[in-house]
């Protein structure tokens, strides 16, 4: 959290001079911003190329709870998750645009702080911020980023081109994230009943750092490009492996099969699962958040992709009869099941994200 002693209320500048305040300092790196900031619309130019274009809203006390998510990575993080749904049609993200609802609990340290992650993440990324919106929240802090980018037709991958025989792959390690948010929800319990006693993070902060700040996997899109493949499908891995799959399988009309001893798992994301008394499996399937890009890829691919750090064969895309199916390290075949993240819970105290 921001810890600056003196605080400036918002309405000392109003919401032009907020906006002002900002933005001005923003540099455009991208040549197809004809203009960004300060009219009424951005002016994009893509030569005649595909725009792809993505939003996502995060919620205070749904999506993020402000007990043990500093601002920064909050802004980073709410625009890394816009760049992954770019980078998952093959794309090349270029702008986001970034609306901000907030209370007037919120001072101008407090937004400044949250903008210097969002522009930290424009930066690493060459996108460039755009514009966006500013308004009152009476529902806690709302942050709601649309990202923009562009690809050739031709490469621009779909979830619905699953053949049958392709392999499945996935970037990265999965599982990471729900496990450091189940490490960050214990420790906000204790310090709840007990301010005085300091949060036990010691040792974990890959997992921690996979749920407060993950990264957008533009590399993988990179690697695929220079080793020239063009994936058959394509999606981010937000809500879970098991219903990413599922969603690839549906759209292509296809089934799969998963081997649970293919599926990449950091050890820390393991051993802290186990402390917790939960299957890393059903994190990994179920767990979301890991921002991991799942594609599928021909056969024939096989030669240029086997030995390729950070990207893991978990199986094949089947005939849509066989259904979607969890082969087990015993050999034991059992049907996928979607238990990924509930955007609309019914029980008020489900507040932070969970699976199901």
């Amino acid at each position: 959290m921001f810890d600056n002693k003196e605080k400036t209320n918002i309405d000392a500048l109003g919401e032009f001079g907020l906006i002002h305040h900002l933005t001005k300092n923003i540099a455009l790196v991208q040549k197809s911003t004809i203009k960004g900031v300060g009219d009424d619309a951005a002016v994009l130019d893509f030569e005649g190329k595909r725009m792809l274009v993505s939003t996502d809203m995060l919620l205070e006390g749904i999506h993020f709870d402000l007990a043990y998510t500093p601002l920064k990575h909050l802004g980073y993080k709410a625009v890394q998750v816009n760049l992954s749904d770019i980078y998952a049609m093959n794309g090349t993200a270029t702008q986001v645009t970034v609306s901000l609802g907030m209370s007037s609990k919120f001072p101008i340290e407090a937004v400044e702080e949250l903008y210097e992650g969002i522009y930290i993440a424009c930066e690493k990324y060459g996108v460039d911020l755009v514009g966006g919106d500013t308004s009152a929240s009476k529902q806690g802090l709302v942050l709601s980023v649309t990202s923009i980018g562009y690809a050739n037709a031709e490469d621009v991958v779909y979830r619905d081109g699953a053949q049958e025989g392709d392999l499945i792959c996935v970037s990265g390690d999965l599982g990471g994230a729900y496990v450091g948010l189940q490490l960050l929800e214990r420790e906000k319990m204790v310090y709840l009943e007990n301010p005085n006693i300091q949060p036990d993070l010691e040792g974990k902060d890959y997992i921690v750092e996979r749920q407060l700040k993950p990264e957008a996997r533009r590399d993988i899109i990179d690697l695929l490009k220079e080793i020239d493949i063009k994936p058959t499908a394509m999606i981010d891995v937000s809500d879970g492996l098991a219903s990413e799959i599922m969603h690839i399988c549906k759209q292509s009309q296809k089934g799969c099969s998963i081997y649970e001893e293919k599926i990449p798992l950091d050890p820390m994301t393991f051993e802290t699962a186990r402390e917790f008394g939960l299957d890393p499996t059903v994190c990994a399937l179920s767990g979301g958040e890991d921002y991991e890009l799942l594609f599928t890829i021909k056969q024939s691919d096989y030669e240029k992709i086997k030995f390729k750090m950070d990207v893991t064969i978990i199986g094949h895309i089947t005939e849509p009869a066989s259904g979607c199916n969890l082969v087990t390290k015993s050999g034991n075949i059992h049907p996928l099941k979607a238990q990924g993240w509930n955007a609309f819970p019914t029980n008020e105290s489900d507040t932070v994200k969970q699976p199901e």
